[in-house]
């Protein structure tokens, strides 16, 4: 396997975090990336993410959760993460808040394709939830996340991304709240979301190729 950090590194501004999205590397992979320069891994299920936090401790990894948690899981993973990218409940959020110690950078998760398969919250939603998430004393909300509809159609992707830009506005004008991070753009459609002032992407297959 042949990786191209470097390559993906030079489309991408000093300032945004490549967060290498591991639900297809091995640990070994990974070892490989953290030497290429990258040290941000997500995972998106909780018990590989457990078994590769394990294997990888002796590397000085920041750690990103990025799939769905479920509140049974929350015990297990959380203490382990500095990042959550999927708060997609008050429920979740309730009981992060009851078993962490310090605060936990989240991102809310804005369901913007409208797609059933994808959680999150509506735009709305988030405008009534988000003073109640901030009263939470381990939960601090840094930004967005969002998962444009999978489509070759970058007109559909860019109106998508606008929506978390208007929400930011919103979010700013009605509720006197500065949210600046936003976790957008995959392999498929970073370069897009950059367009979209990202400032977290969700890198998996773009960083590397099968081919040797």
């Amino acid at each position: 396997m042949i990786f191209h950090v470097n390559d993906v590194k030079k489309t991408i501004p000093d300032d945004v975090t490549v967060v290498a999205a591991t639900k297809y590397f091995t640990t070994e992979q990974m070892r490989q990336l953290y030497r290429e320069g990258i040290h941000d891994f997500g995972e998106n299920r909780d018990n590989a993410f457990l078994e590769k936090y394990e294997v990888l401790k002796d590397l000085d990894i920041t750690w990103h959760f990025i799939g769905s948690l479920q509140t049974k899981k929350v015990k297990k993973v959380i203490h382990k993460i500095s990042y959550l990218h999927s708060l997609d409940s008050m429920k979740l959020a309730e009981e992060i808040d009851k078993r962490r110690t310090a605060p936990l950078k989240c991102f809310l998760q804005v369901n913007i394709s409208h797609e059933e398969s994808k959680h999150g919250f509506t735009p709305q939603e988030v405008l009534s939830v988000l003073p109640a998430l901030q009263r939470l004393k381990n939960i601090e909300i840094i930004g967005f996340m969002g998962m444009a509809e999978y489509t070759d159609d970058v007109t559909v992707i860019h109106r998508e991304f606008q929506v978390l830009n208007d929400l930011q506005q919103q979010v700013q004008t009605q509720l006197n709240i500065t949210i600046n991070e936003l976790s957008i753009g995959m392999s498929n459609d970073y370069l897009i979301a950059l367009e979209h002032d990202a400032t977290f992407l969700r890198l998996g297959s773009v960083l590397f190729s099968k081919e040797v």
